[in-house]
């Protein structure tokens, strides 16, 4: 599902959101933009649209999407919390804090809204689709796979609802968070910005709209998105991990089922590892790029994890980013609200986001 393949053929769903976001700061120049809640809705009306590929109108998505983000910040929330019955087992029957029936509650409302999505899509036969000349989107993928039988076992429908909010709360939260990061130390540091936009006025010129096909030209905001996530990484402690039996790591006995939490944030700020580590300086990536690579090979740099397990949104979470930012800073010159000192600390959590939110000021770039 999210195969380069997959993705491009979804592009045209991802351009129209972005055209939107930059139609909305088009018309609130001179005003202070949140940049964090804009990339966030417009991330979530991407990821909806590459969900239902468009087949659901417009209204009836603006509706799930108004429910589904209701509901999503009470649910990271409750991801960001420390449960005790994680750390004392026995306790996990009574719910002390109430987390076990708050979570079923908040799953049993997504459940509600992905059901009415997934009964919607299935009135859309394969002959319909065809002839509308439509591709297949992601819960179209998934209702073929639910048909499929491979050894004995195939998905069924609550499996089926989990992926989905897998990719929704994945590819939403996590993707705003980082452009929110990266343009707020962009914006403060004016150098950073300018060379960013020459570069952008040098691949796609003045008189036109970035596109995907730009983005592989645009090797110093690589660097600049790069350098973000190696200050500020979205999942600070990864997702924790549980070995299926004992192994050995580095010459330590790692026992069966042991809960094992790797901080990235610390190794990405580790000064026996990074110069001058507490500082936003993007031409570290630009020497060695296959090196700094998101794929985790290199132990130093592992802001989307590692192994078997690394984060399978990577080609879409790099577009998206890559995509977001480079609008934004093609289209608009951006000054903070505050002075250049603003405070850059973050607020702990499952998602380490600012701590407080990143508010800029657009002017217009492009005449047309």
């Amino acid at each position: 599902m999210l195969s380069g393949s997959n993705l491009d053929a979804c592009y045209d769903l991802r351009r129209d959101e972005v055209k939107k976001a930059i139609e909305y700061i088009n018309r609130q120049v001179g005003t202070a933009i949140d940049i964090g809640e804009l990339t966030f809705l417009t991330e979530m009306n991407v990821i909806m649209s590459m969900l239902w590929g468009g087949t659901l109108e417009a209204d009836q998505q603006n509706k799930v999407g108004a429910e589904f983000r209701k509901v999503f910040a009470k649910i990271l929330g409750l991801l960001s919390k420390p449960n005790i019955s994680d750390f004392f087992p026995i306790l996990a029957r009574f719910d002390i804090q109430g987390i076990e029936k708050q979570g079923k509650a908040l799953l049993q409302i997504v459940g509600e809204i992905f059901d009415a999505v997934i009964n919607e899509r299935v009135k859309i036969v394969e002959d319909e689709i065809k002839n509308a000349g439509k591709k297949k989107d992601f819960i179209h993928v998934l209702l073929e796979l639910e048909k499929q039988e491979v050894d004995g076992v195939k998905i069924n429908k609550r499996q089926l609802k989990a992926i989905m909010m897998d990719i929704v709360i994945g590819g939403t939260d996590t993707t705003a968070t980082m452009a929110e990061w990266t343009m707020a130390e962009v914006v403060h540091q004016r150098e950073v910005m300018e060379k960013v936009q020459k570069e952008l006025e040098e691949v796609v010129g003045m008189n036109n709209m970035v596109e995907e096909f730009h983005l592989s030209k645009l090797h110093y905001l690589e660097a600049v998105v790069k350098e973000a996530f190696r200050l500020h990484p979205a999942l600070p402690l990864l997702i924790p991990k549980r070995p299926s039996q004992s192994c050995m790591v580095g010459g330590y006995t790692i026992p069966k089922d042991t809960r094992i939490i790797v901080n990235v944030w610390a190794v990405q700020r580790d000064p026996q590892l990074w110069d001058n580590q507490l500082e936003f300086k993007p031409e570290r990536f630009l020497s060695e790029p296959s090196k700094w690579d998101y794929n985790g090979n290199n132990f130093q740099y592992i802001p989307f994890g590692s192994g078997r397990r690394v984060c399978a949104g990577i080609p879409l979470a790099e577009r998206m980013v890559m995509y977001i930012l480079a609008s934004l800073l093609h289209s608009f010159d951006w000054k903070p609200t505050k002075a250049k000192d603003e405070d850059l600390s973050e607020k702990f959590g499952f998602v380490t986001r600012k701590a407080t939110p990143f508010l800029a000021v657009p002017t217009k770039r492009l005449h047309n």
